[in-house]
């Protein structure tokens, strides 16, 4: 059969199998026939060749050679007569026609080795190559001299050079035609390990003098000096006018800007804010791939169909201690990951200097050698010179060798990959940018430690290099042809162009065109009023006796500050996949689920008052399953201040155990990045949450909520407290604009909910107040009981025994924040031991603890909560808590087992008492034999 039957029989067999050649993507799956699934470099050298990610190609068996090559021949002559685009539309309808049961075929995920875009595809290069490699070549150069320098003089202060010396013209192309700054900036996530080069472009901007390079890693030392210090990496609490996000914890960066780029899309689809012509960048390294966090989102960007988001994947090939991948392809394996998600990938493996290699290759021997070398080889090539690399690479196919004879050895060692080239990383870009309907990853391979040689360039101790001698440094300088005399580069002098050069024109030039620098931090959004308390909160400051959870007293506050006309659309309600459970249904009708597309179904219990309904401009942010991508939410809405100058107010409500427990890096990632809004841990507590045991129940959620510096943490065991706690936050946080956020604790038990004591908010917010007091006739003597969250009830019903059954006189204390009494008298006691000729200061918790009186402190959580206040209390100080690990019963079964209940309270208050000779060791037995306690059981903690 001929070619040109064989072509026409092609078409019919797949039109009459499939019914269209329309080029769609059948059954939801990614198609192989899209541009970037299916794009050899030569269809008919390929076929056979094709390859399995991350493996080298398995030898092809074909039962009819002859009757293969007509096929191959046939879709080489469609190619060449009707075009690309028809190959695609006729691969689609094959790839349907082949699902078939009875055939049993998929497609093999991956293509071959080389750049998706080909050069015939290739966009312009629009700017003056010679001066930005001339700049990429200084930033390179004053990024590896001030880490250098800050070792020579500090060996203890670390740094990376070989990271940014892989990324420097991924950046540099970035900031010369993408990255956009002003009041519509981009928002760009960039490489932890790289943050000298973004330091070394911010001199050469102008924005950064010598004096704060010269304070790399050195922050205490600058501030003494009147300078900056430049951060180890980006972290806007340090740098709070420059570095937007932090991205040192490998992972959170890639969760982070996913969930961004959405938050934009939320903000757009509101009717908040214009961000259509925004975008967000992610440069990251191909080790952080490994992350999970890195990949848990991916199929969420695809299906929001997230375009205004890019990924740039630095894949210099190795990671701390080796490579990444040694026996496979990190590139292919990143590419059946991010297709299989949905996203574009576009591979940008060779430089330029390659085409001409690959336009002479009649035989595929290029694509057959890539696919048959791993990444450990690949690195092996990158530490070795040009003579190397030709008798090892170029040497092991004699079409090789042919293709390589017209080259010396120097132009071998200077064959660039794909991300070491200025004009190919653009036309990635650009094509990035034009790409619709879902996010683009460009998969870019580097050379770690690029350019430094023998040095550092590939080798395995790479990332480590921190130390160079002179002769590397002036061959570094000899490299990048730098503007340097033996001298100013064996002593790292830093190099600035004059402000009228070429290079320092076309810098500004370039970044006025974009809209201004970046990275920039800005927090200049407006302030919101905050309702008054009553108008929302009044319910749960005069309960009466009411009964309700503190969960449900929340959720009804909130509905009524989502009506509220000024502050209501700022609010952001966030659930991961329990918003039944904490009772927050009632939302959805009245504001409704965030889908970008709105609901294209009829939903089951559309006849209900809570029936489910999502829409475009809907309000709450339900995450599903996903607790890291709930937060990334939560920070996403919580950064808007800074990020796009909108306040925003987020209240993310989740299963308490699975907060800081569970994602507490990115709780931490919220607060380096000044953070604002609400967290909200329900079924707190170790005993609330009675039959789902010990994997649900949350006893230190609170403690570690403590040591965050800007985390406000609260256990309110009553409505109106919470009432008050929330108040208080919305105003420091979006009428102040104070840096901080909340973890406060909810709990799901029903009880009666007191009225709030007169004057009392004040001291709800300082952590401690005076709830009740019993003084019966005759005290033995006198206690304080102080209670946290929903113990303090069991320590309210402790103190009623001890006065009616002991005669034992006591205050009862409810305790909101044992954090934020530690955090004052902290400060109180700094200010006295640094201040000894002044009025000491008296803090909070020492003021209502006064005096020589027991201190029983019972908490529903561990018992380093409550002895946060321990080392400020005169008094001897008992803490009750729920160390060791959950169980599943009743309430009043965990409190008994736990030894938190009103008898151990009592019992404790009575053996406190006891140590001072005011009741006798039989009251204390009888005690225990009156409410039946075990003195033989074994402790908590211990089983």
């Amino acid at each position: 059969m001929s070619v040109n039957q064989r072509h026409k029989q092609l078409q019919r067999i797949v039109e009459g199998s499939c019914g269209r050649a329309d080029g769609a993507d059948h059954g939801g799956r990614f198609s192989i026939a899209s541009e970037e699934c299916f794009r050899p470099p030569r269809l008919d050298r390929t076929i056979q060749g094709r390859h399995s990610p991350s493996v080298p190609a398995a030898p092809f068996i074909d039962s009819d050679p002859q009757e293969t090559a007509e096929w191959r021949d046939a879709l080489a002559s469609m190619l060449q007569a009707a075009g690309p685009q028809r190959v695609r539309e006729i691969m689609n309808m094959l790839a349907v026609a082949t699902r078939d049961s009875s055939v049993g075929w998929q497609p093999a995920w991956g293509t071959p080795y080389v750049n998706t875009i080909p050069v015939s595809s290739q966009a312009s290069f629009p700017g003056d190559l010679s001066i930005e490699e001339r700049l990429a070549s200084l930033m390179r150069w004053n990024a590896l001299a001030m880490v250098v320098r800050a070792n020579k003089a500090y060996g203890e202060l670390g740094g990376h050079i070989a990271s940014y010396a892989s990324a420097a013209d991924l950046f540099e192309v970035g900031f010369n035609h993408f990255f956009r700054g002003g009041a519509q900036s981009d928002l760009v996530f960039y490489q932890p390990h790289s943050a000298p080069g973004v330091y070394a472009r911010a001199f050469l901007e102008g924005r950064l003098g010598e004096e704060d390079l010269e304070h790399y890693r050195q922050e205490i030392a600058a501030r003494a000096s009147g300078v900056k210090g430049l951060s180890s990496y980006p972290h806007p609490w340090l740098m709070p006018d420059f570095w937007q996000f932090p991205t040192g914890s490998m992972g959170i960066g890639p969760i982070s800007s996913i969930y961004q780029a959405r938050f934009m899309r939320y903000l757009q689809h509101r009717g908040l804010l214009d961000t259509s012509g925004r975008r967000v960048w992610g440069v990251f390294g191909d080790g952080e791939m490994d992350e999970p966090e890195s990949m848990s989102a991916l199929t969420l960007a695809a299906r929001e169909k997230l375009d205004n988001l890019v990924w740039v994947v630095n894949c210099n090939l190795q990671r701390l201690d080796g490579p990444v991948r040694a026996n496979g392809r990190i590139i292919d394996e990143l590419e059946t990951l991010f297709c299989g998600a949905g996203w574009r990938v576009i591979k940008l493996v060779w430089g330029s200097d390659w085409d001409g290699l690959f336009a002479r290759d009649a035989e595929g021997a290029l694509a057959r050698a890539f696919a048959n070398t791993v990444d450990g080889q690949f690195q092996t090539f990158a530490a070795k010179d040009g003579r190397y690399n030709r008798e090892y690479f170029f040497g092991q196919d004699p079409a090789l060798v042919a293709l390589a004879q017209g080259l010396t050895d120097e132009q071998i060692d200077r064959l660039k990959r794909g991300g070491h080239d200025l004009v190919k990383i653009f036309a990635a870009y650009r094509a990035a940018t034009l790409t619709r309907d879902r996010p683009t990853v460009i998969l870019a391979q580097t050379k770690k430690g690029y350019g430094m040689g023998e040095a550092g360039q590939g080798r395995m101790t790479t990332h480590q290099q921190k130390k160079l001698e002179r002769e590397d440094l002036i061959a570094f300088r000899n490299r990048f042809n730098l503007p340097l005399t033996d001298e100013q580069a064996a002593s790292l002098a830093f190099y600035r162009p004059a402000d009228d050069s070429p290079e320092m024109r076309y810098l500004h030039s370039r970044r006025a065109e974009l809209g201004g620098f970046v990275p920039v931090r800005r927090s200049e959004a407006l302030p919101v009023a905050v309702p008054a308390l009553h108008r929302y909160g009044e319910f749960a400051l005069r309960a009466e006796g009411k009964e309700m959870s503190t969960t449900m007293a929340f959720v009804r506050m909130l509905t009524g500050l989502l009506k509220d006309a000024g502050l209501g659309p700022c609010v952001v309600p966030i659930v991961a996949d329990e918003a039944r459970t904490f009772g927050m249904a009632n939302l959805f009708k009245q504001v409704g689920i965030y889908s970008f597309n709105g609901q294209t179904y009829e939903p089951e219990d559309i006849g209900s008052v809570l029936s489910y309904r999502e829409a475009t401009d809907g309000q709450i942010l339900e995450e599903g399953i996903s607790e890291a991508g709930a937060i990334s939410s939560w920070i996403a809405a919580a950064t808007s201040y800074s990020v796009h100058g909108k306040a925003m107010l987020p209240f993310y409500i989740y299963y308490s155990m699975f907060g800081f427990q569970r994602v507490g890096d990115l709780i931490w990632a919220a607060a380096d990045q000044r953070s604002r809004g609400f967290l909200l841990g329900a079924t707190a507590g170790r005993t609330t949450l009675g039959g789902e045991g010990l994997q649900h129940q949350d006893g230190s959620s609170l403690l570690q909520a403590s040591v965050v510096p800007n985390c406000r943490a609260y256990d309110p065991c009553f409505a109106g407290e919470l009432a008050v706690i929330l108040d208080h936050g919305m105003r420091q946080m979006i009428e102040h604009g104070e840096d901080v956020f909340y973890y406060v604790t909810l709990m799901n038990e029903n009880y009666a909910q007191p009225s709030l004591p007169e004057a009392a908010e004040a001291d709800i917010v300082k952590g401690l107040y005076r709830y009740a007091v019993h003084a019966p006739t005759g005290a033995k003597g006198r206690v304080r009981l102080v209670g946290s969250g929903t113990i303090l009830r069991e320590v309210i019903a402790a103190a009623e025994l001890l006065a009616q059954d002991w005669a034992v006189a006591t205050e009862v204390w409810s305790a909101t924040s044992f954090s934020e009494l530690a955090r004052e008298a902290r400060e109180a006691e700094r200010f006295n031991r640094l201040h000894p000729t002044q009025a000491p200061r008296t803090s909070h918790v020492q003021s209502c603890l006064s005096g020589d009186a027991p201190v029983i402190a019972a908490t529903d959580h561990v018992r380093a909560w409550p002895q946060l206040v321990a080392p400020f209390v005169d008094a001897p100080f008992t803490a009750l808590g729920t160390d060791g690990f959950g169980r599943s019963d009743t309430r009043a079964a965990l409190r008994r087992f736990f030894e938190v209940d009103r008898h151990h309270v009592l019992l404790a208050a009575l053996t406190a008492l006891r140590s001072r000779g005011l009741v006798d060791a039989a009251t204390c037995a009888a005690a225990i034999a009156r409410y039946e306690l075990s003195p033989d059981a074994a402790a908590s903690w211990s089983t």
